[in-house]
Order: C-alpha cells, then structure tokens, then sequence
C-alpha cells in the first residue's frame, strides 16, 4: 500500500527492535547523535530487559520540532531486527505507518497489516557478503539498518561522517571504514529499492544550538563534582550503577592532585547497600562531602542507617534513581514508587528532604543543592530521579555555572570558633532555628562529642528521660519543618480561566505540558504545578486550596504524591483526585489526556449528584 500523502517533517515516532547483547545500543546512539547535530529536538527511551542478552529490546526515538519529549505509545515506523516479537511491532504501528525489517528470511504473511507499508531490506545477507567474522556481520548488520534509516528518513550524510570520524579517529581507521561502509549498503539499498525519503522525514533545524544530549544520571554525577563531593559510597545496582560510574570517570579527570598524580577522591564499591549507607554516613560525619547511589530496594536495606544520620544529625546526600517494586520487581522499567519510602525512611518519627528532578538538567543542578542542604540542616537528603530520566538521553539547555558559588558549609565551628567557645554541646540550639552547631573530628579538642543514635539530650549525654528526649526530637522536626524555605519551589503555570489545577513531579512533566497543549486546543484550561521539593512550600498549599479539583498525576499504584500532600498540607482530600500510570514505561500524554478527561467526567457527575 502506499504511504500517508501529507508530509510530516520532524515531528514523528520510530522504534529499533533488536535482540538484547547484539550490539545495537552504539547503532542507535548513532542515530540520536545524528538528529541531535542536525539541530532537531530528540527524545530516546530504552526499553530493554534486566537480564544480559537474548530477550527482546527496543530504542524507542521521538523527533518533535517543537521540543516535546514524552514517549509516544504508537509508532510511524518500526525497525525489526528481531523475528520473536513481529506481531508485537507490527501490532503498534499507525495505519499507513512503515516496518523496516531484514528480508533475508521471509516474513509469515499471516503477520502482515494492510495498511502498513513492508519495507524489507536484506540486511544479514549483504554483511555476510560484505564482512567476515560471525560477531562483525552481526554488528554491521545494526549499522547497516542506519544506513536505511537515513535515506528514508532524509538523514544527514555528512553528519554521519563526522560522528564516526569523531568516535573512532584515524587511529581506528579500519572501523570508520568498515562502519561508513556498512552505513552505505544499507543507504544504497533504500534509495534504490524505495520511494525516499518517506513523508515522514526530517530536515535541518537550529534548536539545539545551546543544548546538550545527556542522561540523567551523567548529569547527576557532574553536579556532585561541582558540588565538591569526595567520597561516593556504593554497591551496583540497576538503574543506579551508571551514577558511580560517571562520577568516577569524572573524578579521574577532575579529583586528581597536581604535581603527585594522586587521586583526590575516595569511591568505595561496598560488599551491600547497608555497608554503602555507612561509609556516606561516616564520611559525612567526618566532614566530607559525601552521597551514595542506589535504588528502591537499596534504599529498604539503607533505613536504619538513615535513621541513625537523622538523629544523630549527620549530612549525607542519597540518590535513588526509582524502578519498578515491590521486592526486585522489574529492574529495567521506571516508577514513581518510592516518594513515602524516602520522605519518611527508617522506623519511629523521621521526615526527610527530598529533590524531585523533571530531567537531567535539574540532576546536575539539584545534585549541588541537595550537598548544600545536607551540611545546612545537618541531615540526609534525597534526591529521587528514575530511570527514565537516569538512563535515558535527553535534550536539554546546555549547563550553567556560576564560578562565585561557594558550598554552604551550614553552622561548622572551626578551631578558632571552638577557642573561644567555654564549652561545646553537639545538640544544642543556640540560635532558636532548631539547627545547633557541628564541628570536623580532629579540628580542636574542644570540639570532641559523642556521637548518639540513641536516646540524648541536648547536651549531648544519654537518655530516657520523656522531657529531655522530647526536646531533642522535637527540636529536629522544628529543623525539618523549616526545610521547607530551601528547597526548590514548586513550579507553577497559571492560565486564564483555568477551573483545575493538574499536580504531578519527576519525569511526568514532560507527558503533563503536552497534555495541557492538547487541552488548550479543545478549549480546557488548566492550571499546573510541579512538585519539586519536600517539605512542602506555602505555595503548595495555596496552588490546592484555588482549585475545588486538583488531579495528582504520578506513576505509582498507591496515589504516593496525593498521599503526601494529604498528610503534608491542610487541605481537605476531596480536593483531590488521581490519576496514575504504573507499568514501568514513561508516562505519555495521550495517557494524561484520556485519564484526566475520565477524572472529570466522575467530578462533573458527583457535582450533577450533589445538586440533584
């Protein structure tokens, strides 16, 4: 059949379905980097399985001119590398859409669609013609669907070129050679054998002039650099390793001592997420700048730990980059479940910071503030990515940095303070804000104290006194409650004539904008708010109390946001209502539409009962 008639330039959705370990991830690292250069807005959600290889995976790309980047549910075109899931792909291709696949082997016609277009390429036959060894016809076949890709898509030669020019120099010549050449066979192919480019296509823009292609957890890893973090505790952990791993490559550049060579940084690969959570502590406790990275279920192993950095007042920074739970769940697909699990972790009354990123960009900028927070307010931090946004490469403005910054050490007596001072008393607060002071082990005799995670009163001795423990722990919610003047504000898009208010946090946004564009055009308008720190600001209660419906759009079973902003705000819970996406792919916004549209048909009908 033939193809849609009307043109669609930079703005489609195209998907890469591979087998897992065949290599395909450089391919379609190629092609992001491709329309990144070509100055287009791209967005790129890798859907892959937790085990090494031999299950499916797929690269789902979104090319949007007007830069939105939630994943798209349905496809233009599909690249299918892997025969076990045909029916599948074919299945979530657009009427009139394109299926790219390797006709060395026939494809059943029991499989085939009417209104899809098979654009069958011979992909393993011409590599085994063109390539010797069995793992590099394989690799090349990956490169090959590149090749088709671009002349039917209207992909930048030349752009091509530069990338593996830069990816392997001249002193791997013989795989620039062998990849550019494996690009043109399958170039040569399409344009010979197909209508190019499709309708679907791109062309040239220049809107990513001052952008950077970036995942979350790369971002996650310079910000604590800049922050001035030294030690990072850890214990590998999917999605959370690749965190560790790019601060270590960092620190190899910027953590090392001139003239000596030596290093400057202490990375610790820990024998479990328990021993991770002391050694952050400790470190903290020792005056360094100090985090670990991890995951739900590490964050479940990490509790009492946290618990004890809480009352003994220790600043620790703990990144949990979210996946699906309960128990191991499934490791390589994203969630929102851990939003109670971080604010209230550990038994008995503890309340904590936490940082809500919408996308890397905020990982490198929260990750500089969540070290300040820690050492102002004595305490651990939590910084809650996900997958979505840890492990997947996104558009987003080039980074900012202000060379004047100085880390906010908090209340730290130094030896010439503590010279002065008759005596020092670790939990005591002098200056009413609930904040006492703290010193560095070793700066001066007089700043020696013991360190409690039991019972202790202000001065610092033990305790089971009801009044004295009561002051302490009481003097610490003050402090957390206080917390809430810091942490970054929620940001919030008021429109005339909105009647509700839409609330959501994290990698959700991008779905939610798009969702209130689309509503825009049907005349429905909406007020938003996105959460981006705990404890909640003033204005988070003052966004609730203006709507008389505030739909909480989260990717969790439990409603764990609504949940929290019932607990944390004085607002009544008929306020709100709920919307929630928990499968483990990132959210869309034909979700959001469909799910909302829902949640007011109930409002309108409970309304129509009311006044009956």
């Amino acid at each position: 059949m033939s193809g849609m008639k009307s043109e669609r330039i930079n703005d489609f959705a195209f998907k890469i379905a591979t087998v897992n370990g065949t290599g395909s991830a450089s391919a379609n690292g190629l092609i992001m980097q491709l329309i990144f250069r070509m100055g287009v807005p791209v967005s790129g959600k890798n859907v892959f399985p937790s085990n090494i290889q031999g299950l499916p995976t797929w690269y789902e790309i979104r090319v949007n001119g007007t830069g939105h980047v939630a994943r798209r549910p349905d496809f233009d075109l599909i690249v299918a590398m892997n025969p076990e899931t045909y029916a599948r792909d074919i299945e979530e291709l657009v009427p009139g859409g394109w299926l790219l696949y390797d006709s060395s082997w026939p494809m059943a016609d029991t499989l085939k669609r009417d209104d899809v277009n098979f654009l069958g390429v011979p992909l393993a036959e011409m590599c085994v013609k063109n390539f010797e060894g069995g793992r590099t016809r394989i690799l090349m076949k990956n490169i090959a669907y590149t090749g088709a890709l671009a002349a039917l898509l209207d992909l930048d030669m030349e752009v091509i070129r530069g990338l593996l020019e830069e990816t392997f120099g001249e002193r791997k010549r013989h795989l620039l050679d062998a990849n550019f050449k494996a690009i043109r066979i399958g170039y040569d192919y399409a344009a010979e054998h197909f209508e190019c480019p499709l309708p679907i296509r791109l062309e040239r823009m220049d809107a990513t002039r001052d952008s950077i292609l970036i995942d979350g957890n790369t971002a996650a890893a310079l910000g604590c650099v800049y922050a001035g973090a030294t030690v990072a505790a850890w214990y590998p952990i999917t999605p959370s390793t690749s965190l560790v791993d790019a601060f270590t490559a960092y620190c190899r550049r910027l953590r090392i001592e001139e003239g000596s060579g030596r290093s400057k940084a202490a990375i610790l690969q820990a024998e479990d997420e328990l021993a991770a959570a002391g050694i952050t502590i400790g470190a903290g406790w020792a005056g360094a700048r100090a985090f670990t990275s991890t995951s739900g279920a590490g964050i479940s192993l990490m509790t009492e730990f946290i618990g004890l950095a809480y009352y003994a007042e220790i600043p620790c920074v703990f990144f949990d980059i979210e996946r699906v739970g309960p128990s191991t769940g499934m490791p390589t697909r994203t969630q929102q479940g851990d939003i109670l699990l971080c604010a209230y972790a550990s038994h008995g009354d503890t309340k904590h910071i936490c940082l809500y990123p919408k996308d890397p960009a905020e990982c490198f900028e929260f990750s500089v503030q969540a070290f300040d927070l820690a050492e102002r307010f004595q305490t651990p931090v939590f910084v809650l990515s996900d997958l979505d946004i840890g492990m997947n490469d996104w558009v987003v403005p080039r980074f900012r940095w202000d060379d004047t910054y100085r880390p906010d050490r908090g209340k730290v007596l130094d030896a010439e303070a503590l010279e002065e001072v008759e005596t020092f008393y670790r939990y005591l607060d002098v200056d009413g804000d609930g904040i006492p002071y703290r010193t560095i082990p070793g700066e001066h005799p007089k700043g020696a104290y013991f360190t409690r995670g039991s019972g202790h009163t202000k001065y610092g001795k033990y305790t089971e006194d009801e009044e004295e423990y009561l002051e302490v722990i009481d003097r610490i919610a003050v402090k957390i409650e206080n917390a809430a003047e810091a942490v970054p504000p929620p940001e919030i898009r008021s429109r005339p004539g909105a009647q509700y208010g839409l609330i959501t946090l994290g990698a959700c946004d991008g779905a939610v904008r798009e969702a209130i564009d689309q509503f825009d055009e049907e005349g429905l308008r909406f007020d938003y708010m996105r959460i981006r720190g705990f404890p909640f600001t003033p204005e988070v209660t003052r966004f609730i109390e203006a709507h008389d419906v505030n739909i909480v759009i989260e990717q969790n079973r439990d409603a764990q946001l609504k949940s929290l902003l019932t607990l944390e705000t004085p607002v009544s819970k008929e306020k709100f209502a709920s919307v929630r996406r928990y499968g483990g792919l990132p959210l869309s916004a034909r979700q959001v539409t469909e799910d909302v549209s829902d949640c007011l048909g109930i409002a309108a009908k409970s309304a129509e009962g009311v006044g009956a």
